[in-house]
């Protein structure tokens, strides 16, 4: 049982009140960190700010650090939302234009330089200098490319430089339209906005920009890039209602120029409109070379004409080939080779119109020609290539060692390449005659060769393309490009662009060796494919027809942009029909009759399949000729 505690007050009792707390002293005052409602500060906090700033840097750090482990989550986070941007500091602002131009040539992204546009008009004033632009221009290799003519024989007869960058680098995680419409915030300037609204007083006229600078050749390279992999405009223009196969296609700064077996040369702008057909020749055209306004052709009637496209004048009627003029090369405005199925070539005078040499020497058609300074480089039937002396005439070099035809070949001043009916690829040294390496790879006809400083790409009638390094001899890239025989081909520095029998044309990367797009929708066969940096040309047979399509790379031009009417490069690279041409946003019917034909008289267009049915109609149009001459 629990017993009781007793209480040892009486109930009668008071309790005792508590015991009062002392008052505080000045010295016992207890700390504010803030200041009083009258708004003096506290003395508590001043006299420690003075301690603080008589300490060394020591003993400030150590201050700091009590103070900070005394702070919760959210006094840490007070202090940081006011630390931080006191840390943060414009370079900029405080360096001198040189340094901080120097900063800007590590930058390498085209989408880093429009975003630090958008920081400040100090940046905005840097980023907009043409130094950094023409850094980023030589990062991306945006050379102004050469002019020359493009055709369907890729030959340079102007030595390249070896010592170039072999790939050059492009940005492929940028977004084309977003970096191009900060690029065009760029160009746009305040100044724009006082014609918008009449209460702004006018302003003085700025002074006007260069035409050309590196900025805007950046941004006009960099679109053009972006359409070639995903837009475009596309104007496609019927040729001909006859059954006519395209023998040749060259494409010039001023010219589009095709060649048909039923004997006739069409002449176009570089906008796909017809400008005039030239005739004369009396039967299929096989070879043809332009050089500015002049146009040399050969074909089966075994004349070799030279003709004035801007007039479309026959100059010269040259005679003297027995048989089939198979392949023509200018060396320069005034001298052209013409190699035949006769075995020869011949050395013409285009200003007199005389031939000053007769190259014998091979034993059958003379099918390809590569011309360097004063050397040409013809391949035959007879399995073997020689090396000629333009002004002599002599046989400088045989080059044996292909076991059946040579169908192509090409020269670079140091290098020789053939390609063979053998399946094989050799490469040849022009000066001694020896062979330097045998590439291969394919497993059929090599009938299209290109080189250009340390690369050949070759195509075949396997339907492959191959890509080859001149200095190891090893192959970079093998792409399974075509079902059917590669009928055209060419490369630039970026891409590669093929067309086959199999009615494809399509574009490769260069350095990846990926497919990058196809262009065009798939036809019956491609005859032929021309390009420059901004356009291209693809001769093609569908549904029957002849179509020729030019494909306009050209970015819309800021005029346009700024005016509200935006063409979208982007957005116009649908494929459209033959009888559509698309120009902007806007599609206008083609002229379907440039020639003045109709409809129904453009049908029965039959394609051929390959170079070897190409030659069996040669051979057909060369023995009737020769009986009719026999009968007469």
């Amino acid at each position: 049982m629990s017993q009781a505690i007793s209480n040892p007050l009486l109930p009668s009792a008071p309790a005792s009140p508590p015991t009062p707390a002392p008052s505080p002293t000045p010295h016992q005052r207890s700390t504010t960190w803030h200041e009083g409602d009258d708004g003096v500060e506290d003395p508590v906090l001043r006299d420690a700010r003075f301690v603080f700033g008589s300490l060394d840097l020591a003993s400030k750090e150590a201050w700091l650090t009590s103070l900070v482990d005394m702070c919760d989550n959210q006094a840490l986070g007070f202090l940081h939302r006011l630390v931080g941007p006191r840390l943060k500091k414009d370079p900029f602002k405080l360096l001198p234009d040189e340094l901080c131009l120097r900063v800007l040539e590590y930058v390498d992204d085209p989408k880093t330089f429009v975003r630090a546009s958008s920081v400040s008009k100090r940046w905005r004033e840097l980023v907009s200098d043409d130094q950094a632009w023409k850094t980023l221009c030589e990062k991306h290799e945006y050379r102004r490319m050469s002019t020359e003519s493009i055709g369907s024989s890729f030959t340079n007869n102007t030595p390249t430089s070896t010592t170039q960058a072999q790939w050059p680098t492009f940005p492929r995680s940028v977004s084309p339209a977003r970096v191009m419409d900060g690029m065009t915030s760029i160009d746009e300037n305040s100044d724009n906005i006082g014609h918008l609204s009449g209460t702004l007083p006018p302003r003085k006229a700025k002074r006007p920009r260069p035409k050309s600078t590196h900025r805007s050749h950046f941004k006009h390279r960099y679109m053009v890039e972006s359409a070639w992999r995903k837009g475009g405009r596309m104007k496609a223009k019927h040729i001909t209602p006859d059954q006519g196969v395209v023998t040749s296609l060259h494409l010039t700064k001023k010219y589009i120029i095709v060649a048909l077996d039923n004997a006739k040369i069409h002449v176009f702008d570089t906008q796909g409109e017809h400008l005039r057909t030239l005739q004369g020749h009396m039967m299929g055209v096989w070879a043809m070379v332009p050089w500015e306004d002049t146009l040399v052709s050969g074909g089966c009637d075994r004349d070799v004409r030279v003709w004035n496209m801007a007039t479309g004048a026959s100059v010269h009627t040259l005679r003297g080939h027995t048989s089939t003029v198979r392949c023509l090369k200018m060396a320069n405005s005034r001298t052209a080779i013409s190699g035949s199925r006769d075995t020869t070539l011949r050395v013409w005078d285009l200003v007199s119109g005389t031939c000053t040499n007769v190259l014998i020497g091979h034993q059958a058609s003379v099918r390809c020609l590569a011309i360097h300074d004063d050397m040409v480089v013809s391949g035959s039937y007879d399995t073997t290539a020689k090396i000629w002396s333009i002004k002599s005439g002599q046989c400088l070099r045989t080059l044996q060692g292909h076991f059946s035809q040579i169908y192509a070949i090409a020269f670079d001043g140091q290098k020789v390449a053939t390609g063979s009916l053998d399946t094989s690829v050799r490469i040849w040294n022009p000066y001694d005659g020896n062979c330097l390496a045998i590439l291969q790879g394919h497993t059929s006809l090599v009938g299209q060769l290109q080189m250009r400083n340390s690369v050949l790409v070759t195509g075949g009638s396997d339907g492959s393309v191959r890509v080859w390094s001149l200095n190891t001899y090893t192959p970079i890239h093998r792409l399974a490009a075509h079902d059917n025989s590669v009928t055209s081909l060419q490369f630039d520095d970026l891409r590669i662009v093929s067309g086959g029998s199999d009615g494809r044309v399509k574009i490769w990367d260069l350095e990846t060796g990926t497919l990058i797009r196809e262009l065009s929708q798939p036809a019956e066969a491609v005859w032929r494919v021309a390009f420059e940096s901004e356009r291209c040309v693809v001769m093609a047979s569908r549904t029957g027809r002849t179509i020729m399509e030019v494909w306009d790379f050209t970015p819309p031009a800021d005029d346009d942009e700024r005016s509200g009417r935006r063409v979208s490069v982007a957005t116009a690279g649908r494929i459209i029909p033959p009888n559509e041409v698309l120009t902007g946003e806007t599609n206008v019917a083609a002229d379907q009759t440039i020639l003045g034909l109709d409809d129904d008289d453009m049908d029965g267009i039959a394609p051929k399949e390959n170079e070897e049915m190409m030659d069996a109609q040669i051979e057909d149009e060369d023995d009737e000729m020769t009986q009719d001459e026999q009968i007469t």
